[in-house]
Formats: structure tokens, sequence, C-alpha cells
């Protein structure tokens, strides 16, 4: 049943040239895009959300956080805040 469903596949490149391919159900990509979203922008925003929820994680929930990492979280909701206009706690309900 699961061969049934159609997917859709993405290829993420750095700046470095590593590439590596993510292929996802084309229906859950459209089910969590908002408004007239290209399914390669809601891969951004997901792939941005991701990365600052699990970096929010760590430095306030895990173990003790050193400078470098805590740096890391303020410039990952600095770029969160940039692309979609308002704070991670704003987005999310969850602020500290």
């Amino acid at each position: 049943m699961s061969d049934d469903v159609e997917t859709i596949t993405f290829t993420i490149e750095s700046e470095d040239g590593d590439e590596d391919d993510v292929t996802l159900p084309a229906g859950l990509v459209d089910l969590v895009a908002e408004g007239g979203q290209s399914p390669t922008e809601t891969v951004g925003d997901i792939t941005l959300l991701s990365f600052a929820s699990r970096a929010h994680h760590i430095v306030h929930h895990g173990e003790e956080a050193d400078e470098e990492l805590e740096a890391q979280e303020a410039r990952v909701m600095d770029l969160f805040e940039e692309r979609f206009g308002v704070t991670f706690g704003e987005a999310t309900g969850h602020q500290h």
C-alpha cells in the first residue's frame, strides 16, 4: 500500500558541493505547505524549523551547553526570524 503513495525527491547541495537526496511523500509535503508555497519552499521551511527546534532543545532542555553551542543556537534563531518574520518563541508558543 505504501508503494502506491506518490513521492517527490529533493536534492540538497552544500556550498562545498556535497549532495544528498531526500525523498518524501508528495501528499505530506502538500499537507504542510502554507498558502501557495512551492514544495521546495515547504521543505526549506521545515528544515530550518527542525534545526531551530533541535538547537533549542539541546541548549535549553539538554545537558549543559557551552558558549559555542549557545552561539550556534542564537544564529539559527536569527535565521529563523529572518525567514519567518517572527521569533521561534512566537511561532511555537514556547518561550524562555
